[in-house]
């Protein structure tokens, strides 16, 4: 299904401002969904026909529509609804019950104003099987769906997103108070509730002033003093971002909402969730990142000193062979240590990979000899490939260069390397390409003893599941390899 901003620009001319308007609403509008315990669709006006672009179904009760609306077309007299909500710019509520299917329905349309202007309707029709008893709950979530929805005929909801409000909205069902203006609990739902006596409140909600509802039970006062404030802001009709505090034995996020119906200050809505095991377990996932990037730093290290302790044994080495043998080994165990360099900054468990080739092509330019008769460089983007795949293709791919600088060229030789990389779906392309000499007549890379030969092709089919793939360039003025990787393999479950 296309995003909500491209199903817009198909089948209406909003602006950019609009656009986000509703996007927000989008965003947030799942309270009002589960407060009215009906389905939210949102519609556009295109030609004389309405169009869905997006649907909200309630988390707190059955839902109107078992298949999606998005795309459906509305027209004529089952449109009168939106209709008179566009036109009269007024929620509009007296459509008789809906029994032209399984499921009787109740529509109501509500106009979304922004800038002044109605923009899109938003259809809120609910499920008649699941109509509910009289209970405080049902009532309060009721009135405060009433008053959510004026607010949208005003445009004055939904707020824009702060940034505390880290992706963690604490829903309806989750936990809800109702204040009046002077910040007086009116409700409080069972979930709320409970998720304040784990805090520690320990006096009685319902009835009490906020700040002395919390105060107590946060242990720094500076954050229980913000919150308060926030609070006491939503209640005077300003909104804020949400907020986190620490209390006797849990961790409880709380989201204010001021409620002012028609330019009407009714006091505010507070949503709250105990997010103490989300936050549990948020600093394992911190600890166990950490740990891993310290683990990828102290391997560096270690293979940094052993490269460098052959590189010193290498200069104390007459024999030619031998230097020779101990000069690979060092560029063997160099490339490895930059694929534990990269991985010990990341976040994750993916590598930039290229700029891990970049500076795999600056080592080889140095040790090789290169710098100045030969061109070594990387072509295209290899992007962010899984950790476990980068060690190996790095390997690969310095077996490969190195012996296209050694044997594509004579010693005073002069031309380029280029590791080429094409991105596909799930996929990678890579190529190693030289404008050297091409291959001798006879040789056949895929049996060749050459240690760095016999090198690459293990790696390639042990641990890249791959072969590689020789060929001459047109004219024979030159070498390729060629790999195709499945990054997707790779990928962690």
């Amino acid at each position: 299904m296309s995003a909500l901003s491209d199903l817009l620009r198909r089948w209406s001319d909003v602006d950019a401002g609009a656009t986000q308007h509703l996007q927000q609403l989008v965003a947030q509008w799942q309270l009002l969904s589960d407060l009215s315990f009906a389905d939210l669709l949102l519609w556009v006006r295109t030609g004389s026909d309405f169009v869905c672009v997006a649907q909200c179904r309630p988390t707190t009760g059955p839902t109107a529509y078992l298949s999606d609306q998005v795309g459906q077309r509305l027209g004529g007299a089952p449109a009168a609804a939106l209709q008179t909500a566009l036109a009269e710019r007024r929620i509009f509520r007296e459509s008789d019950a809906d029994w032209a299917h399984d499921v009787p329905v109740r529509h109501e349309a509500i106009p979304v104003v922004y800038a002044g202007e109605v923009i899109a309707v938003l259809g809120r029709d609910a499920n008649l099987h699941a109509v509910r008893g009289p209970s405080q709950l049902e009532l309060t979530y009721l009135q405060s769906a009433a008053d959510l929805a004026a607010m949208v005929s005003d445009g004055t909801f939904p707020p824009p997103l702060a940034a505390t409000d880290d992706g963690v909205i604490p829903r309806a069902g989750d936990g809800l108070l109702r204040l009046d203006t002077a910040t007086r609990v009116l409700y409080a739902s069972p979930n709320a509730l409970s998720a304040l006596r784990r805090m520690g409140v320990a006096v009685d909600v319902v009835g009490t002033v906020f700040g002395d509802l919390i105060g107590g039970a946060v242990g720094d006062g500076l954050d229980a003093a913000e919150l308060v404030s926030s609070v006491e802001r939503a209640a005077a009709g300003a909104f804020s971002g949400s907020h986190e505090v620490q209390g006797t034995s849990a961790i409880v996020q709380f989201r204010p909402l001021p409620l002012t119906p028609r330019g009407e200050r009714l006091g505010a809505l507070v949503l709250l969730q105990d997010v103490t095991e989300v936050r549990r377990r948020d600093r394992q996932i911190i600890t166990k990142e950490a740990t891993i990037r310290e683990i990828h730093h102290r391997v560096k290290n270690n293979l940094q000193t052993v490269a460098a302790l052959l590189r010193l044994q290498a200069r104390r080495v007459a024999a030619p062979q031998a230097r020779t043998a101990l000069e690979e080994a060092m560029r063997r165990v160099s490339a490895i240590a930059l694929v534990h360099e990269t991985l010990s900054t990341a976040g994750d468990d993916s590598v930039d990979f290229d700029a891990v080739l970049d500076r795999l092509l600056g080592m080889l330019d140095d040790v090789t000899g290169a710098d100045g008769r030969l061109s070594l460089r990387r072509v295209g983007s290899f992007g962010s490939i899984p950790a476990g795949l980068a060690t190996s293709l790095v390997m690969v791919l310095a077996e490969l260069v190195q012996n296209a600088v050694e044997h594509g060229f004579g010693e005073d030789g002069r031309g380029s390397v280029e590791v080429r990389a094409e991105r596909t779906r799930g996929g990678l392309a890579v190529s190693v390409v030289d404008d050297g000499r091409g291959l001798p007549a006879g040789f056949d890379p895929n049996r060749s003893d050459r240690l760095g030969l016999q090198i690459v092709r293990t790696l390639a089919s042990a641990d890249l599941h791959t072969d590689v793939r020789w060929s001459d360039r047109e004219n024979h003025s030159g070498v390729v390899a060629r790999l195709a990787i499945d990054v997707d393999r790779f990928a962690a479950p």
